[in-house]
């Protein structure tokens, strides 16, 4: 119990009062304001009591994981780690990529489609749909 009454902890154990009785007078004084008559403040009134437990939650799970000495509940102890005879900062692997077969020159659909795109580039401020290209594709 002396890790619980260090400066620090003494300094959460206060703020954890304060909070929580801070809360809850938030909490009494929404019911009163509820109980005039003003209807939203029914659903601060039962969440500033949801805010104190959580405080309670927080100082209980803290004051635990101290008693525990800095361990997580279930943790097994860490094993040493393994030496290795690599440097801890490797140059990354580079792995050659097959390329994609092109399709050739002959395709009609992709020569359309570059002049298309081509055609766009010169006429910035046109429309798709000025493409004079585009009824000789639906004649096509």
């Amino acid at each position: 119990m002396k890790r619980l009454c260090t400066p620090a902890w003494i300094v959460r154990h206060v703020l954890t009062v304060a909070l929580v009785v801070g809360f809850l007078a938030l909490g009494w004084w929404q019911i009163s304001r509820a109980l005039d008559g003003n209807t939203l403040s029914w659903a601060y009134a039962f969440e500033w009591p949801i805010f104190a437990g959580f405080v309670v939650f927080l100082w209980v799970r803290e004051a635990r994981y101290t008693l525990r000495g800095g361990r997580p509940p279930s943790a097994e102890p860490p094993a040493p780690p393994a030496r290795s005879t690599t440097p801890g900062v490797r140059r990354p692997v580079r792995a050659a990529r097959p390329r994609l077969a092109a399709e050739g020159p002959d395709d009609p659909a992709l020569t359309e489609y570059n002049h298309y795109l081509a055609w766009l580039n010169a006429n910035p401020g046109a429309r798709p749909a000025d493409y004079p290209g585009l009824g000789r594709q639906q004649e096509g």
